[in-house]
């Protein structure tokens, strides 16, 4: 059985920045998530209409900024105006929406890593994993480690692999559907990383016998973690940077 590659990412991963305590996907939730202790953090990338990789999750703009309508559809100088922080709080309202290039100085300058997740305006796909993923290799280029680019969306992962394929790539799982294992070897990933409810000891050791690690999302419970931990999975994404110590 394989890993015999050191993995260089922390078990802890902050979900979107600091999870639900600062507005997600805005430098000022990864500043918070620093501010726990967290050293990795997770991140949602899509594209504008002029193809500028920017952090947000929805693919359309209500929820999470003063905006309307898709978000990928809008080019950056419009989205750079948007309000991403006050939805969230008083406190933070102004908070922009920062572009990919935005948060990688973050991370590089204090020594973070990151997990992108490529999740592209519907219909986009592959198109945004080559971006990104280009992009990504650019901002990281002679960094000790790497960014990991997950997505649920194969073609993004493709994409990605045909442009980049020295960056490690995960495939997202929200249910374990025909042929996911044969899925990521295709794609060359070096990680699967699952709903945490999905993980049990046998599909633990299916993943490491390909040689790849097991990550979880998104983990809020104790309970939750620590059976994670004792089927000896590789990695921990969560909003609960308030409840769990990231040296933990």
């Amino acid at each position: 059985m394989a890993l015999a590659t050191p993995w260089p990412y922390p078990r802890w991963v902050a979900h979107r920045g600091a999870g639900k305590l600062a507005p997600e996907n805005t430098l000022a939730a990864f500043k918070l998530g620093a501010a726990h202790g967290y050293r990795m953090f997770e991140c949602d990338a899509k594209l504008s209409a002029d193809g500028v990789p920017f952090l947000m999750h929805d693919a359309t703009l209500e929820r999470t900024t003063s905006g309307r309508g898709i978000g990928g559809e809008q080019p950056w100088n419009t989205l750079a105006q948007l309000d991403a922080g006050g939805w969230h709080s008083r406190g933070y309202a102004g908070e922009p929406l920062p572009t990919l290039e935005n948060v990688a100085r973050f991370c590089l300058a204090n020594g973070h890593l990151l997990n992108i997740e490529i999740k592209p305006t519907p219909g986009a796909g592959r198109q945004t994993g080559e971006v990104v993923a280009r992009e990504a290799a650019r901002l990281w280029q002679g960094a000790a480690v790497p960014p990991l680019l997950t997505s649920f969306q194969v073609d993004s992962l493709k994409g990605a692999q045909a442009v980049q394929a020295e960056l490690p790539r995960g495939l997202l799982l929200d249910k374990l559907w025909d042929g996911w294992l044969d899925t990521a070897k295709q794609l060359g990933c070096v990680a699967i990383v699952c709903n945490h409810a999905l993980w049990d000891a046998e599909v633990v050791a299916q993943v490491h016998g390909a040689g790849l690690r097991a990550l979880s999302y998104t983990v809020n419970d104790e309970w939750a973690a620590q059976r994670l931990i004792a089927l000896g999975t590789d990695g921990i994404i969560t909003d609960r940077v308030d409840l769990f110590s990231p040296a933990g």
